[in-house]
């Protein structure tokens, strides 16, 4: 099976001559034409499920399913996660065993500072074949330290792997600027634009 949504649009850019991810304006091109899809998240997991994995690994992009364990001392949060993990969790230190992980979900961010995001995140890319290899090569050390990521803060949650709802549906790198600006998250406890404008202070 093949995952259709992603599919199209990219096909759509190739007739067009736009590279995914390799030009600020295929880049934007593939963005805007995103923002504009009525999609489900459930639904597009189902489109390809050989895009399905188990662990998650550093530097990809995954979308998931998520009942977070203190849900109900949280304002809010997003039941369908679009995740850049960072860093590994652990219980007992670092010698203990992983639980879970820390992650950038860029639902947190509006469209406009998600994409200025995404653009730096670009510049630690591992390669440029966009392949199941390619990743981003990021540190939350890396994210506090350089100026050109200070819209980082909002999307850094923690995930425990227990209340995970879904395996993990890996997205191709080729497909990382339809994603992002797809409306697939799904904000339980406050509005999409109340969300936004927390973490619209939280960048000041």
């Amino acid at each position: 099976m093949v995952a259709q949504t992603f599919d199209r649009l990219l096909d759509q850019g190739s007739k067009l001559g736009l590279l995914p991810a390799q030009q600020q304006n295929s880049r934007n091109w593939f963005r805007a034409q995103a923002s504009r899809l009525a999609v489900n998240p459930n639904a597009l997991m189902r489109e390809d499920r050989s895009a399905f994995v188990t662990v998650p690994m550093i530097g990809q992009m995954y979308l998931f399913a998520y009942d977070p364990k203190t849900k109900d001392k949280l304002p809010y949060y997003d039941s369908y996660p679009l995740v850049i993990p960072f860093d590994t969790v652990r219980t007992g230190g670092r010698a203990g065993k992983e639980d879970g992980f820390m992650g950038l979900n860029m639902h947190y961010l509006p469209l406009r500072l998600r994409a200025r995001l995404m653009d730096a995140l670009y510049t630690v890319i591992s390669d440029e074949n966009y392949d199941e290899r390619t990743h981003l090569q990021i540190s939350y050390k890396m994210l506090k330290s350089v100026s050109r990521y200070r819209f980082y803060e909002p999307c850094v949650k923690k995930y425990l792997f227990s209340h995970v709802r879904t395996r993990y549906y890996r997205i191709d790198p080729k497909s990382w600027d339809i994603a992002l600006f797809m409306p697939l998250h799904r904000f339980v406890g406050s509005s999409t634009e109340g969300v936004y404008k927390d973490s619209y202070r939280k960048t000041q």
